[in-house]
């Protein structure tokens, strides 16, 4: 297999401040992996809220970000909820933000979908 394939990039973004008292923030904003590896992407946040959900999106290129996971933070000292991809594939490549509220606009039926699973 050629050796771009082997290798490529999992990208990290910062999503803006959700109010002047929340953020989140994705400490790393480039990330290579191996297929087959386990990667972690990491998002740490501040919220008022005691007990956030924190949402996670996939936004591969032209096409429209998708709804992962949805969390619920446990614990007021961890103040992080990271993503784990257990087996990297090149399919995987894309851009992967965490939020602090649902931000996929538009067609919501699916994300209330996953949400209720």
């Amino acid at each position: 297999m050629l050796i771009w394939l082997r290798n490529f990039l999992l990208l990290a973004a910062v999503l803006g401040e959700c109010n002047t008292q929340d953020s989140v923030n994705q400490p790393t904003r480039v990330q290579t992996a191996s297929e087959h590896e386990m990667v972690k992407l990491h998002c740490t946040y501040s919220t008022s809220d005691s007990h956030p959900y924190l949402y996670w999106y996939q936004h591969k290129t032209n096409g429209l970000p998708v709804y992962m996971l949805r969390k619920l933070s446990t614990g007021s000292s961890s103040k992080h909820v990271d993503l784990k991809i257990s087996s990297a594939a090149v399919s995987d490549s894309a851009l992967y933000y965490c939020a602090l509220q649902p931000t996929v606009t538009g067609n919501t039926s699916a994300l209330y979908k996953n949400l209720l699973q």
